[in-house]
């Protein structure tokens, strides 16, 4: 059990950027899978990213790879999510999640979850 916190959101131009950034409280979680997730107003939650606890293997939702780069630094207990060419597509509410088991890799079921951070996209 942990507790998560996103920073990082605002308002952007599309063609823009942004890093959103999640700090986990406590010890190093180093063998959590971590991953972010968004939610725009009316839709479902949908999966974005997710990154091991090596941080060597991470996969991502097609509607977003080659663009996000999701990554973590254990030893400063944040995980990261760098977005490039942002477009009005990707405005939600982005949110971190955390799981203690490997089996959230293949289940996308995760049990920690941060509070979420506002991203917004203008045309």
């Amino acid at each position: 059990q942990v507790l998560l916190e996103e920073s990082g959101g605002g308002l952007v131009q599309a063609g823009g950027s942004l890093k959103l950034s999640c700090t986990i409280s406590g010890s190093v979680p180093s063998r959590y899978i971590m991953a972010w997730f968004r939610q725009a107003p009316g839709k479902e939650r949908e999966f974005v990213a997710a990154i091991n606890w090596t941080g060597e293997n991470s996969n991502y939702a097609d509607s977003v790879r080659g663009r996000f780069t999701i990554s973590r630094m254990n030893a400063q207990n944040t995980l990261y999510l760098q977005m490039d060419s942002l477009q009005p597509e990707d405005t939600a509410v982005y949110y971190c999640a955390a799981s203690r088991s490997w089996t959230a890799w293949i289940n996308y079921e995760y049990d920690n979850w941060g509070q979420g951070t506002q991203v917004t996209v203008s045309s």
